[in-house]
C-alpha cells in the first residue's frame, strides 16, 4: 500500500514539474478569419505578377510580385498601428512586404492606425520567388501572431472571357 502512496506521489510530482509545451501558432487557409491580438486577418485573394504599371517604365520584381487583398479589422476598443506583414515559405525564408506600392490597385499602404472597431481593406505587396507560402500576420505585439496558407496558384494575370458552350 505504501509503494502505491509513494507512486503517485512521484507520479504527480513528475507531471506538474513538466513545462507546458508553447501553442504552436495557428495556421488558417485562404479565406478564412485569422486572429492576432486584436486585429482580425482575412486574405482571400493572391496574385503573381511579373510587373507593375508605372510610367514611362513598368516596375520589374527581382523575382516575382506577389499582391495579396486582405482585410483587417480591430476588434478592441482602442486604436491599433497595423503592423507590417511578412511571407515566410516552407524551408523558413522570408519576405517582408514592399513599402512602395506604385501600380498596385487598392495598395492597403505601411504604417497607418484602424480605430476600435473599423476595418481595412486592400492589397499589400511582396517581392519572392514563386512557392507556396504562409503569410505571417502579428498582432498589436510581435507575441501574438498566425499564419495564412497561401497555396501556390497561378491564375493568368489577365484572364480571357470563355465561352460556356465550349467544352475545354
Amino acid at each position: 500500500m505504501k509503494i502505491l502512496a509513494y507512486l503517485a506521489v512521484i507520479l504527480a510530482f513528475v507531471s506538474c514539474s513538466r513545462e507546458k509545451a508553447a501553442d504552436p501558432a495557428r495556421v488558417v487557409a485562404l479565406g478564412e478569419r485569422a486572429t492576432a491580438g486584436a486585429l482580425i486577418y482575412n486574405a482571400f485573394e493572391t496574385q503573381w505578377a511579373v510587373s507593375l504599371p508605372d510610367k514611362p517604365n513598368p516596375r520589374v520584381p527581382t523575382n516575382r510580385f506577389l499582391l495579396v487583398h486582405l482585410t483587417i479589422v480591430n476588434s478592441s476598443a482602442a486604436p491599433v498601428t497595423i503592423p507590417s506583414l511578412s511571407v515566410v515559405d516552407d524551408s523558413g525564408e522570408v519576405y517582408n512586404e514592399l513599402t512602395n506600392g506604385t501600380g498596385v490597385p487598392n495598395w492597403m499602404g505601411i504604417l497607418h492606425t484602424v480605430k476600435p472597431a473599423d476595418s481595412e481593406q486592400g492589397n499589400v505587396l511582396f517581392d519572392a520567388p514563386p512557392k507556396h507560402y504562409k503569410l505571417k500576420v502579428t498582432g498589436e505585439s510581435e507575441d501574438k501572431f498566425a499564419y495564412i496558407d497561401m497555396p501556390l496558384n497561378f491564375a493568368p494575370e489577365n484572364p480571357k472571357p470563355t465561352d460556356p458552350g465550349v467544352q475545354p
